[in-house]
């Protein structure tokens, strides 16, 4: 499906891109253990396994995941449906995939690439936002730390 046949899918990922000092096991890791997880991200119970199905914790809604792909120090993909809270004033929830990408370094380090793409409402929304469903931000001078605010940016519009 492309935006042309279908005007609500919106196909500009986001994406980040940067290289972290430690070596791709550990950013594993950070991405794949709830604890590690939940410290730059949201609370949830992941388990890097294709199939498994897993939760965010999110501010105002769970956010209902399920690993697409899990190729340990190298690839991790799942899907992520956002379901609107209470008060997110009857926005529609949106379905999309976040893929993590990484790569060894010369140094001994990570090449890390995140991309959150395939926006796909699951009802007709009331507003459509651009790349509506993730902010991601990467501190590269110590562990990556992402503050991941779906619903704020749909409020925001």
């Amino acid at each position: 499906m492309t935006a042309t046949e279908n005007p609500m899918v919106d196909e500009a990922p986001l994406s980040f891109e940067c290289d972290l000092p430690d070596p791709p096991e550990k950013v594993w890791r950070a991405l794949t253990e709830p604890e590690l997880l939940a410290a730059w991200m949201m609370p949830n119970d992941i388990k890097a396994e294709a199939g498994s199905r897993f939760a965010f914790a999110g501010p105002d809604a769970t956010i209902e995941c399920e690993v697409l792909e899990a190729e340990p120090g190298r690839l991790l993909r799942y899907s992520w449906r956002e379901k609107p809270g209470a008060d997110d004033g009857g926005l529609p929830a949106f379905d999309s995939v976040v893929t993590f990408t990484l790569a060894g370094t010369a140094s001994g380090g990570t090449h890390l690439c995140i991309v959150h793409d395939g926006f796909v409402p699951v009802a007709q929304p009331l507003v459509a936002v651009s790349g509506a469903g993730c902010g991601l931000s990467l501190d590269t001078r110590k562990n990556p730390t992402a503050a991941n605010a779906p619903c704020m940016m749909l409020r925001a519009a």
